[in-house]
């Protein structure tokens, strides 16, 4: 297992250096790598994950008694911990990526020009990729396994609450690329809980990262997109809206809404606020909130839904740009689809945002006059993932407009090169 390097200052800016170094040199060979040594690595990588199952939860249990005594929140607690289903899930992940097509030296598209020269733009990997990340330690597994698929190098800098399990899986990952013989260093974890080291990596190491992901929460990619000094593919929060029209069914409806906001309460696809349609608040409204309400679901809500349902607690304009990642919704009730759009546009972060309806003409309005990254139809917002996208799975979701957008996979964490063939044109 990784060991802690605990000095700070000068040492720290060294130990990164070194790091960013070493990631460097394994980016070439990566490069080239054969899509069959990194499949032997990432097959390797999940056969380690799954042998070592009771190492990973003994790590996981002493960083979830050290943040039970530091008294991190329950959606944190939930974010942080692994169990036999959880584990098995990201040896999974690994298993599916490499069972996707290699995007490197893919060809996007060619073409001919009229002077004989063929044209080819083809995939490449991206370079050295940092991940910065607070709680989940399945991101360790994750963005290794997307990166090196990709062909790139990663540095992993994980938050303190969830050291011990990430370097726990990270030997597991670093096991994978022994036995494919592939550079040690491609997967590298940061060995510091030293704040110092983030800066380092936002600094871009000399020159030696390409780019970085955060995944965390706001203060942390608000952060990270403020001071880095290389490209960033972030969202800063996840205000996912749930938007139930007059023509929708009833018995879907009810089983979306609790399943957007209450499958999972602390990942970034959670449903935070609901938007119903006025036209159906008589038959409509109080089943769904009973139904959130059972499955211990708090509500607050604007005047005319406290009204019809008198548990919901009264909204403040806090809640409709508040990311809860906790057992909360807001609920507000609107003028048909216009109202919704108009409320999204207004307060969404741009992640992802549903509709439940059965008229065509109003999901291909909302479809086209809502800008977010993820738009879903009678489906829950919680598939706003890439392994449920068939991604295998993902490092994060961006909802910025350059380069990456939605689910970053593997395909997201490459660039391109131009090809040109010719015989022997010369330009006039």
């Amino acid at each position: 297992m990784l060991k802690l390097h605990e000095k700070s200052g000068e040492d720290t800016v060294a130990l990164m250096a070194d790091i960013g170094r070493r990631a460097r040199a394994a980016a070439r060979p990566l490069a080239v790598a054969s899509t069959k040594a990194k499949n032997d690595a990432l097959v390797a990588m999940a056969d380690a994950i799954l042998r070592n199952e009771q190492v990973i939860l003994d790590a996981n249990a002493i960083d979830m008694s050290n943040g039970g005594e530091a008294g991190l929140s329950g959606s944190f607690m939930d974010r942080l911990k692994l169990t036999p289903s959880r584990i098995k899930a990201m040896a999974d992940g690994i298993s599916e990526i490499a069972a996707l097509k290699d995007p490197v030296g893919d060809v996007i598209a060619e073409w001919d020009r009229p002077n004989g020269l063929h044209i080819e733009r083809v995939r490449t990997p991206l370079g050295v990729i940092g991940v910065i990340y607070e709680s989940r330690p399945n991101v360790t597994a994750d963005a290794g396994a997307l990166c090196l698929k990709a062909g790139n190098p990663v540095i992993l800098r994980g938050g303190s609450d969830s050291n011990n399990s990430s370097s726990a899986i990270h030997a597991c990952m670093v096991e994978g690329l022994k036995a494919a013989g592939l550079p040690q260093d491609a997967i590298q974890l940061v060995p510091t809980t030293d704040r110092a080291a983030v800066g380092e990596m936002l600094k871009g190491l000399s020159g030696s990262l390409d780019v970085i992901i955060p995944r965390g929460g706001k203060s942390l990619v608000g952060r990270v997109q403020n001071e880095a000094r290389v490209p960033v593919f972030a969202h800063l929060e996840g205000i996912c809206h749930l938007y139930i029209d007059r023509s929708a069914k009833l018995d879907m409806a009810v089983k979306i809404a609790v399943n957007a906001k209450m499958r999972r309460t602390g990942v970034c696809g959670a449903a935070e606020t609901l938007l119903v349609d006025r036209a159906v608040a008589s038959t409509h409204l109080v089943p769904i909130l009973e139904a959130l309400r059972v499955a211990g679901c708090e509500i607050h809500a604007d005047a005319e839904v406290t009204e019809a349902f008198a548990d919901a607690s009264p909204a403040t304009d806090a809640d409709w740009v508040t990311e809860y990642l906790d057992a909360i919704i807001a609920v507000k009730l609107v003028d048909d689809v216009a109202g919704a759009i108009e409320h999204i546009e207004t307060f969404s972060s741009h992640h992802t945002e549903a509709i439940v309806a059965e008229d065509a003409q109003v999901v291909e309005k909302f479809f086209n006059e809502i800008d977010s990254a993820i738009l879903l139809h009678n489906a829950s917002t919680q598939f706003a993932d890439g392994g449920e996208f068939g991604m295998g799975a993902e490092i994060g979701i961006a909802t910025g407009k350059m380069h990456a957008r939605g689910p970053v996979g593997v395909e997201q964490l490459t660039s391109f090169k131009y090809r040109v063939r010719g015989s022997g044109q010369v330009r006039p």
